[in-house]
């Protein structure tokens, strides 16, 4: 276990790689004033659910974190799910798209986009 985890969010190099592609695609990817909200809502079959969007507002109670060059932020509620969280990507055969490396949870569902703590 790494000494370097700080209560953040971390996303990887495929990861940001995907995002930085999907920012572009959907037009923003030029805009600075544009980050990667990630958020935790309820639902799915575990009872949390992982969601994300681009979006260009801050609000007071957000947490604002960076890594790999990409900026993330979170609402206070939602950064409690997801402190040392880290958004990944794969591509493979077994799947394709954004998963979380999520420690506080407790379960997850076959899917892997719902959790439990």
């Amino acid at each position: 276990m790494s000494d370097a985890l700080d209560n953040s969010i971390y996303i990887s190099d495929k990861a940001k790689v995907k995002v930085q592609q999907l920012m572009n695609d959907a037009g923003v990817g030029s805009d600075a004033s544009y980050f990667l909200r990630v958020s935790v809502v309820g639902g799915g079959c575990s009872g949390l659910s992982y969601k994300l969007d681009f979006d260009n507002e801050q609000k007071p109670m957000d947490q604002v974190f960076e890594d790999n060059g990409l900026k993330l932020v979170t609402d206070l509620k939602s950064f409690l799910y997801l402190v040392n969280t880290t958004l990944d990507f794969s591509d493979g055969l077994n799947g394709k798209g954004f998963y979380f490396s999520n420690p506080n949870a407790s379960r997850t569902c076959g899917c892997g986009e719902s959790f439990a703590v």
